[in-house]
């Protein structure tokens, strides 16, 4: 098992979720982070960190999606250990639907 990271990221990109992680399974897009599947343990303490509660354990129904996602860009986007100021306009985008048709971006995020 493990954890994902699903739409309501896109242009929130909190990374309190980061900031927890004992393994630093996490990568930074340009407006969104993902979690490895093959790195994360299972843990559970950074679901709990998101305050767009945008991170799922796969075991809930209807996320294959959001692991094809998250394997993918886990695997070229770079590693992130360190929290980050939000976007300024992350409130204003926590819990529009369909963000990944609208706004998901490809582009890698910084890093650390």
């Amino acid at each position: 098992m493990t954890y994902v990271v699903t739409d309501n990221c896109i242009k929130c990109k909190y990374t309190d979720c980061v900031e927890v992680c004992p393994v630093d399974c996490f990568y930074e897009g340009e407006n969104m982070l993902v979690i490895h599947p093959d790195e994360c343990i299972d843990c559970g303490v950074c679901e709990p960190e998101c305050p767009a509660e945008a991170i799922k354990p796969d075991t809930e129904g209807g996320l294959d999606h959001w692991l094809e996602v998250n394997a993918k860009y886990s695997e070229s986007w770079p590693n992130i250990t360190e929290k980050k100021p939000e976007p300024p306009d992350a409130k204003e985008f926590d819990g529009v639907e369909g963000k990944f048709e609208k706004y998901f971006s490809e582009a890698p995020g910084e890093g650390d």
